[in-house]
């Protein structure tokens, strides 16, 4: 199948501003039907409203966008367990019969189509699940807490920063008393200190206990911590996740505490009434970075005032800003192409890589780039990781603005350095992951079937070296160019130059604009239009569903 099909190339400006690319022949399949490319277009393709494409300064809707946050998830605490004994009317004393608490609620991810920046959640900065209830008399145990869905776009990727487990904390305790226990130490250092086994932050007594009656209760001992058993689904610490995709189900990140322990669990054979629960436990902490790297179908790449923001609008129902001045576009903008609107025929017949109809795709458009972008000038570094996650990258050339190869090149050059500027760091941050850092003085830890019988159990394991984020190179992504501002006089040496610039680059006898050995070279088109009239830009959807395809 080729690259681009004959009549995704035809369109108002190429016959009669551009003889030399009109295509001579008819082309008919579906859903398009049989036409010329020297006729005018069809009536699917209307023309959009002049004042739209060129509105005043001030119309225009600035969306809020954030790219990258901190955000803190903090798993909802169990409810503590109930101290309450049986009361009837011919029972005077009756045995405990308190319930245990409730579990804390769960905290999930999911990425999704709807969502395209991430300003919702840098403005809470805090989620948190809801606690469960404390248990109740008549062995009634507390109510589950209340789960919490995040819902971030697709292409989101999630860092873990810090994370505090208590639970965790406890289990290394419990570890060391009962390793202490075997060997009797516990019994002996509660008898020198002549301190009780009271501890205020993991029991709850009858209310109304005096202190001199606690000093003489003898507590259990501690039951060991648990875990929610939906805890095996969380993902493996340290949290290093990539939302490449659309989720039908949100994922768990955080699974809830679990409750305390009623005093109906410590009724012995001489104990009927113990005066004693556990408290829950404290929910899961972690603190996370959201990077969003905007994964659109289509990213529009340029120089300040090339028409980026002008051909969004012409594509799609954006109200980005336009104006005659540099830098018009502060932050990237998000516009979705509507291929399907399910009232007719469909302008462009594609599906998706799970075989989904796909009725729409999205357009991002980076904020311009000039020279030594790649070195943090002007808006570039913080805008360029965005072109890593589009599938499809389409170069806007003003051909009114000077040489056209000149500033395809010159884009080029920017995104290459800032590839090569990226794989740097990886390699940097490989070579650093590949040392395992020991402290001074510590001996490595012995194989389990080798471990002294007087040694504690080492409870602090190093954790796994994260997995790296695998992405497409940029210079590998399926490219096109966008000529525009084409209805303006004495355009067209500068596109015959441009196209017979990528004819050669396509055919390679010229290296690619980026200079790397397996960059993108197959069938490279320029299409010329007129953002600003609407016209040629019906093109471009076709041509970006063929790249898409291949």
């Amino acid at each position: 199948m080729p690259l681009a099909r004959p009549h995704s190339l035809s369109g108002t400006l190429t016959p009669f501003l551009y003889p030399a690319i009109s295509v001579a022949r008819r082309t008919c399949r579906p859903p398009f039907r049989c036409h010329s490319t020297t006729t005018a277009p069809e009536a699917h393709s209307p023309q959009p409203h002049p004042s739209r494409l060129d509105p005043a300064a001030d119309d225009y809707s600035l969306t809020p966008f954030a790219d990258r946050c901190i955000l803190t998830v903090e798993a909802g605490g169990g409810g503590h367990g109930c101290v309450s004994f049986l009361r009837e009317k011919y029972i005077e004393e009756g045995p405990a019969n308190g319930g245990d608490g409730g579990s804390g609620g769960n905290v999930y991810i999911q990425a999704v189509r709807g969502e395209t920046s991430l300003h919702k959640l840098a403005r809470r900065r805090l989620i948190k699940a809801g606690r469960g209830r404390n248990g109740q008399g008549k062995v009634k145990g507390g109510e589950r807490g209340s789960d919490t869905v995040i819902t971030v776009p697709v292409g989101t990727i999630v860092r873990e920063i810090q994370r505090h487990d208590a639970v965790a904390l406890m289990e290394q305790e419990y570890e060391q008393e009962q390793w202490k226990r075997e060997r009797g130490a516990v019994e002996e250092e509660e008898a020198a200190e002549g301190k009780a086994s009271f501890r205020k932050d993991r029991w709850l007594v009858y209310p109304g206990t005096i202190p001199s009656e606690l000093n003489r209760m003898k507590f259990p001992e501690l039951p060991r911590p648990r875990r929610s058993h939906l805890a095996a689904l969380e993902p493996e610490a340290p949290m290093w996740l990539d939302l490449d995709k659309h989720m039908e189900t949100p994922m768990l990140i955080a699974a809830g505490a679990m409750g305390g322990l009623g005093n109906t669990h410590f009724m012995t054979p001489f104990n009927a009434r113990p005066k004693m629960a556990t408290r829950g436990d404290e929910g899961l902490k972690i603190s996370l970075q959201l990077e969003l790297k905007i994964l659109a179908d289509l990213g529009l790449v340029g120089l300040p005032n090339a028409g980026k923001s002008t051909l969004l609008r012409s594509l799609s129902n954006s109200r980005a800003r336009i104006g005659n001045w540099a830098f018009t576009t502060l932050q990237p903008n998000v516009g979705t192409v509507v291929l399907d609107n399910h009232k007719g025929r469909p302008l462009v017949t594609s599906r998706r890589p799970n075989g989904e109809l796909r009725d729409n795709f999205t357009i991002a458009d980076v904020p311009g780039l000039i020279e030594d972008a790649h070195l943090d000038k002007g808006l570039g570094l913080g805008f360029l990781r965005h072109i890593e996650r589009a599938a499809v990258l389409a170069f806007v050339v003003d051909l009114a603005a000077g040489d056209a190869v000149s500033a395809l090149q010159l884009l080029w050059r920017e995104v290459s350095a800032y590839e090569t500027q990226r794989g740097q760091e990886l390699n940097a941050e490989t070579e650093r992951r590949m040392v395992t850092y020991r402290p001074a003085g510590r001996s490595p830890r012995p194989h389990p079937a080798t471990d002294l019988v007087d040694s504690p159990p080492h409870l602090d394991p190093s954790p796994d070296p994260l997995p790296f984020l695998t992405s497409t190179p940029i210079s590998s992504k399926p490219w096109f160019v966008v000529a525009t501002k084409a209805d303006l006089p004495l355009t067209q040496p500068n596109f015959e130059a441009l196209r017979a610039y990528l004819a050669d680059v396509t055919a390679g006898s010229l290296p690619h604009p980026s200079g790397r050995k397996h960059a993108w070279k197959r069938n490279v088109h320029a299409v010329p239009v007129s953002a600003i009239q609407g016209e040629g830009v019906h093109m471009i959807p076709q041509l970006v569903m063929d790249l898409l395809e291949e």
